[in-house]
């Protein structure tokens, strides 16, 4: 018998395809009392909420017919976060443009920049922004150890650094005495 979650992305694909958005997986938790099961999806440009009540209702529906989870279950359903590791082609393609975090099995430091989609082979291609390794870099991907979207916090600064652009303010005192 499959486990519990492919059951559920079983379930949770014919909607999905209906709603033309991808499924990225199934998070089983919760304590004793009530279980929490968290439906991951997402598609290029964001998933509108409309969307995610369809599949909620559609899902939550399906499970209770299943009887697929023991005792009291609460559903949700959510795009994934920025720390939602990409591990399939189709994560890469669907976030070609935006930054990226590299971390190596090696232990090589974290490489960031601007994801540039995937080459034939199926090697990252991304514009690293920073340091000894700038520029455009190809990186064979069963080397990393996790790849996750972050924000390029230089374009969202306009290029300043911290500090940059402030313009300090001189507060001095007097050292003239009072008059009286």
């Amino acid at each position: 018998m499959a486990d519990i979650e492919t059951i559920i992305k079983e379930l949770a694909e014919p909607i999905v395809d209906e709603l033309e958005i991808d499924f990225m997986g199934v998070v089983l938790g919760g304590g004793k009392e009530t279980k929490l099961v968290r439906v991951v999806v997402d598609k290029k440009g964001g998933v509108g909420v409309e969307a995610l009540r369809r599949l909620s209702k559609g899902l939550s529906l399906q499970l209770d017919a299943e009887d697929l989870i023991p005792g009291k279950f609460n559903l949700e359903i959510s795009s994934p976060g920025f720390d939602w590791p990409l591990t399939r082609d189709k994560d890469f393609i669907r976030y070609e443009g935006d930054w990226l975090r590299v971390s190596f099995e090696d232990g090589r430091p974290v490489l960031e920049g601007e994801n540039l989609g995937l080459n034939d082979d199926g090697d990252l291609r991304m514009h690293v922004s920073k340091g000894k390794l700038k520029g455009e870099r190809t990186i064979k991907l069963e080397e990393t150890s996790k790849v996750i979207r972050t924000v390029n916090w230089s374009k969202v600064s306009g290029g300043k650094t911290s500090g940059e652009g402030k313009q300090k303010q001189k507060r001095g005192r007097s050292n003239a005495k009072k008059r009286s």
